[in-house]
């Protein structure tokens, strides 16, 4: 699959809350997730590392009032969306997330991923 392929993919399952689909199709065995500095959140390497990141940041959730996923927009080997959720984290009051994503595609898979909020 091409760069544009794999973010129209992407995209398409991302609209139907499809984050686990979209590990198993589109990533790299070998991907790897980058963070900010955060000490809620951690880099990965690894498929089974970085879904085992997303089980753990899922059991944080008390609850989701919604979510987005635009278009990603494509360059070259990357590409990149806005996203965000609106929740709910047990312990803390209910909040925006906010994040740019941008994505790195070899091969016809998702190789990198790396957020900014």
């Amino acid at each position: 699959m091409t760069t544009q392929q794999v973010a129209d993919r992407f995209y398409e399952l991302s609209q139907q809350n499809g984050y686990e689909h979209i590990q198993t199709e589109l990533y790299s065995d070998n991907a790897r997730s980058i963070e900010p500095d955060n000490p809620m959140f951690s880099n990965a390497e690894g498929i089974e590392a970085i879904r085992e990141k997303g089980k753990q940041f899922s059991e944080m959730i008390e609850e989701v009032h919604g979510g987005y996923c635009n278009k990603p927009q494509v360059a070259g080997n990357f590409f990149t969306c806005t996203m965000g959720m609106d929740v709910t984290i047990k312990g803390q009051p209910r909040m925006q997330m906010d994040e740019v994503a941008v994505y790195e595609v070899k091969d016809g898979k998702i190789v990198l991923e790396q957020f900014f909020f």
